[in-house]
Order: structure tokens, then C-alpha cells, then sequence
């Protein structure tokens, strides 16, 4: 038996080294970005969307009043096709006011929400970016010594071969 190792390559520990690099880099920046897109939905649904619904309900409102004066007003002069369009506005702008109150009493269900939904998995996250703080340096530096211990190795002469020992011998 010998006690020498075979290496024949030292460039795949570089190699993995410069994909780790990599790696490590594309994951920060997608964790960046997934964070940024969370706060960024928390905002969409705690302003914008909030806003948006709340003036929507308060337009419909509007609206309906505006409609039912109207079907008031038919009802008042008696004529019958009037009256049937009037119905028919105060209809699709009722419906139309729910479909707004519905959506306004869903972004505030998300907005109550939203938090306990999201928080396990950027917690998830928070792991990984731990991981690729701390962890995966570590073994990017394991590697790097790895690669020095074994080109050392590589460099340094073959130990010299034991001296055979004498043949035994024969008594006769």
C-alpha cells in the first residue's frame, strides 16, 4: 500500500468556490428583493388599495342617492318607462356598491391579516440570509485552505520509499 494521495484536480475546488461566490451573491440579492416585495404589499394594501376602495364605496354611494332621486322622480311623474330604466339604474348601482363594500371588507381582512400570513415565511428567509451570512462563508473559506493544503501536497516530493528489509533467512 502506498501512503500517497491521487489529485488530479485542484481547479473543481476553484471552480466550486466561484459557483458558491455566485450563489451566495444571486441569493442575497433575490432575499433583497422578496423583502422589498413584502413591504412593498404590505403598503400596496395598507394606502393604496385602502384608499382606492374607501373612494370607491364613497363614489357608489353617491351614485345610488343620485339614481334613487332620479327613480323618485319617475315615480313622481308617472311615466312607466322611465320608471323601469330608474329601477334598473338603482339595481346595478346597488350591486355595484356592495361589490366595492365587498372589496373594501377583503383589503381590510388582508390588511389584519397580512402580517401573520407573511411573518412565518420572511422569518423562513431570515434563516437562509443567516445561513448565507454566516454559513456559507465559512465553508467558502474551508474551501480556499482545502485548496492551499492540497496544492502544498501536490508541490512537496513523494516521500522516499521505506528501505526494503532483508530478505529472511533460510535456515537449511
Amino acid at each position: 500500500m502506498t501512503n500517497q494521495v491521487r489529485v488530479t484536480s485542484i481547479d473543481v475546488l476553484e471552480s466550486l468556490r466561484s459557483a458558491l461566490i455566485i450563489f451566495m451573491s444571486k441569493a442575497r440579492r433575490s432575499l433583497d428583493d422578496t423583502n422589498d416585495e413584502v413591504r412593498r404589499t404590505r403598503m400596496w394594501l395598507q394606502h393604496d388599495m385602502r384608499f382606492r376602495w374607501e373612494g370607491e364605496v364613497r363614489q357608489r354611494e353617491k351614485k345610488l342617492g343620485q339614481v334613487e332621486q332620479e327613480l323618485l322622480s319617475a315615480k313622481l311623474s308617472g311615466l312607466r318607462d322611465s320608471l323601469i330604466v330608474q329601477q334598473n339604474a338603482v339595481r346595478k348601482a346597488k350591486a355595484a356598491l356592495e361589490e366595492a363594500q365587498a372589496k373594501l371588507r377583503m383589503v381590510k381582512k388582508w390588511n389584519r391579516d397580512f402580517d401573520s400570513a407573511a411573518d412565518p415565511l420572511v422569518k423562513r428567509m431570515e434563516g437562509l440570509r443567516s445561513y448565507l451570512d454566516f454559513e456559507l462563508p465559512d465553508a467558502i473559506a474551508y474551501l480556499v485552505q482545502a485548496q492551499r493544503t492540497l496544492e502544498a501536497y501536490t508541490e512537496s516530493p513523494p516521500p522516499e520509499p521505506a528501505p526494503a528489509a532483508p530478505p529472511p533467512e533460510t535456515a537449511l
